[in-house]
């Protein structure tokens, strides 16, 4: 896209980012690994780099809560929105908050404003505007000519100060020493990764595995609305690669000692029988409309892994009537 000398407008924003050059670099360096993260994102949708700095314009990158009918998320999606995008919104999980999920719904959505208009500024247009909007304006007036790098279009002062922000804050990433500012990196172990989750588990448990605060984790993973991470929504968290691996390790830990309580269990409960060959009753759950395995797994005080095991589970799809055992199988 145009680059820092393309519009005065894109100067003077690229220098009003840059104002205090510590403190912007401090920020730009709070923000890495999820900027990072994007980056990694649009590349696969091949989406002008540019637009991996659109959470910049519209939060700094921040994990906007949601408030009612207002925009959320650090890409600022709106509830009805979020819905053509294919993002689920409801009072348990906010997925313009997920930042794996909105990512790609969000680059989704400009390559195929792109495919649509041909035109990367006209794009962001309908990023900040509306597509029907930008359809009206196409129909009425044709597609902007390459100059001037903000098209003088019918547009709201926003929508057009909106390309002029992102511009400018690709002219401070292109031209850092212009700015008197140096771009920061990341360290491999600090690069955001996708950690499957097994089954459901308090925050406080999945950020104990991790070695993290809960803070911290929530602060990386906002779109669970309450204390506990649930499966049957997402299959992963989002952790830097040391936590990670810390989290997977755990979980083998606490798999590994599970089975283990498991097998003594069963041993103890076949000492104890006073009649030899007698096998321990066999345990079972017939399932009711609104079940679910981690509750079923919570209400026996076994394992959603044990329940798929025993029970021959490829998924943890279930259906109404239907018998699980929910006991040591003998």
């Amino acid at each position: 896209m145009p680059g820092c000398d393309a519009d005065p407008a894109v100067l003077a924003w690229a220098r009003r980012y840059t104002r205090h050059p510590q403190q912007f670099e401090s920020q730009l360096q709070a923000v890495l690994p999820r900027l990072v993260y994007v980056q990694q994102v649009a590349e696969r949708y091949d989406v002008a780099g540019e637009f991996v700095l659109l959470p910049w314009v519209e939060s700094h990158f921040q994990p906007v809560p949601a408030r009612r009918r207002r925009p959320a998320g650090m890409w600022q999606i709106m509830p009805v929105t979020a819905g053509a995008m294919g993002l689920r919104v409801d009072g348990h999980y906010d997925g313009r908050l997920d930042v794996p999920a909105a990512a790609n719904a969000v680059m989704k959505l400009l390559e195929q404003y792109h495919d649509q208009f041909s035109d990367w500024r006209v794009a962001d247009y309908a990023y900040n505007a509306g597509e029907f909007a930008i359809r009206r304006i196409v129909r009425t007036h044709g597609k902007p000519a390459e100059q001037p790098a903000i098209p003088h279009w019918p547009v709201r002062k926003v929508t057009r100060e909106h390309l002029t922000k992102l511009l400018g804050i690709a002219c401070v990433v292109r031209e850092p020493e212009r700015f008197n500012v140096s771009l920061p990196t990341l360290a491999d172990e600090q690069h955001l990764v996708q950690t499957e989750i097994p089954r459901s588990m308090p925050v406080a448990r999945a950020a104990d595995h991790a070695g993290m605060s809960v803070e911290a984790l929530k602060y990386l993973n906002p779109a669970f609305r309450s204390n506990m991470i649930d499966a049957n929504v997402t299959s992963y968290l989002l952790l830097p690669a040391e936590h990670a691996r810390r989290f997977r390790d755990a979980l083998l830990e606490h798999a590994s000692s599970s089975d283990d309580d498991l097998l003594s269990s069963v041993d103890s409960d076949a000492a104890a029988d006073p009649v030899p060959g007698k096998k321990a009753t066999r345990k079972t759950h017939t399932v009711k409309r609104g079940d679910n395995l981690w509750q079923i797994a919570r209400d026996y005080s076994v394992n959603v892994s044990q329940l798929q095991r025993w029970n021959h589970l490829s998924s943890r799809t279930l259906k109404p009537g239907q018998t699980l055992t929910v006991s040591a199988p003998n």
